[in-house]
């Protein structure tokens, strides 16, 4: 890790997030997690209502770095093998021989639009897990690397439930981020409609290679985290934990299943990404809070009492960091989450 290497990281960090300027109005928050997870070498879910940009924004993104792009529309239908490939029957033209080759499905790019991944099946969501783990396909008892990077930024609806398939705990454990994408302001649906209905599309330029972004992702790794504030990332992960023992009491009120070792892992990568892109080469506590809520709200399980009382994991993920501090670690005398859900 280099000055010229931290300088060149917000070059291109800055310069990714003009060309999304171009075609997306607003949505600051969204696009940083977004970027923060492409050079923490995460993925990434959006959940959003329809008609909120979130496939644009994914597509855009992709053409801001010279790397191969996929889309895979997520259906009740879809087979594994319609996403992973296939073995097909090759026939030599000229010795008639036959064998069995891979045809490679739609798995195999560098960054991977799965549109409305709750819509399809467990099977299918169980082949795109191991690509998201392990970076590769097994077919036939043959193992296929997949291209690097490879990152799955996936879309997920909110609002309608009937012929979907909510993702298992498991797979939700993979992605680094669960971003919320909301509504824009009056002025910026104001720009939204002026843009899009007049005039050319803006064209997004590709700013980062796939060889340079691998080195950008190994510059965020380098950066020191000081003991402190990994301590802070362990004891944040552990409090959302219902049956252990440093467990809040609010959270053992309103919470089934808390956040497991990968969440402080990705506490970590996150807050040393945050840290580089506004200017320091050393992870801060303001660093881990400010991925906390991307980082968490998924990988907290809320109970019924929770439900009922409209608490949820953000609420809940909220009043933990208010009992940490910025420059140190968890406070031992949390607030209760009692009223959390009025209002």
């Amino acid at each position: 890790m280099t000055e010229a290497s931290l300088k060149r990281l917000r070059e291109v960090h800055g310069q990714m997030k003009d060309e999304l300027a171009k075609v997306i109005v607003g949505q600051d928050e969204v696009i940083e997690q977004l970027l923060m997870a492409i050079l923490s070498r995460g993925h990434c879910l959006l959940v959003g209502v329809p008609g909120l940009a979130k496939t644009l924004m994914i597509s855009s993104l992709a053409k801001t770095m010279d790397l191969d792009f996929g889309r895979i529309q997520f259906t009740p239908d879809l087979m594994p093998s319609d996403i992973t490939g296939t073995e097909l029957l090759h026939i030599d033209p000229e010795s008639s021989e036959r064998s069995f080759r891979f045809a490679p499905g739609p798995l195999f790019t560098n960054v991977l639009l799965a549109d409305e991944i709750n819509r399809t099946p467990p099977k299918t969501q169980a082949a795109l897990l191991e690509a998201m783990v392990e970076r590769q396909v097994t077919s036939a008892g043959q193992t296929h690397d997949l291209p690097d990077p490879f990152f799955v930024l996936a879309t997920q609806n909110p609002i309608e439930q009937e012929g979907t398939y909510p993702l298992p705990e498991a797979q939700l454990d993979r992605f680094m981020f669960m971003v919320h994408v909301g509504y824009p302001s009056v002025d910026e649906e104001r720009e939204i409609l002026r843009r899009t209905t007049q005039g050319k599309p803006a064209e997004v330029k590709s700013v980062v290679s796939g060889k340079e972004l691998l080195e950008l992702q190994e510059v965020v790794r380098d950066i020191p985290v000081a003991d402190e504030v990994l301590n802070m990332a362990v004891e944040l992960t552990r409090r959302t934990r219902v049956r252990a023992g440093d467990a809040a009491a609010s959270v053992r009120e309103f919470v089934t299943w808390g956040a497991g070792p990968r969440a402080g892992q990705f506490l970590l990568l996150g807050a040393k990404a945050h840290a580089v892109i506004h200017g320091r080469d050393y992870v801060a506590g303001e660093d881990i809070h400010a991925v906390a809520h991307p980082v968490l709200r998924h990988r907290i399980v809320t109970n019924f009492s929770a439900q009922a009382e409209g608490v949820t994991s953000d609420a809940i993920v909220s009043r933990l960091l208010e009992g940490t501090s910025v420059g140190g670690s968890v406070g031992a005398g949390l607030p209760g989450l009692s009223g959390l859900g009025q209002g």
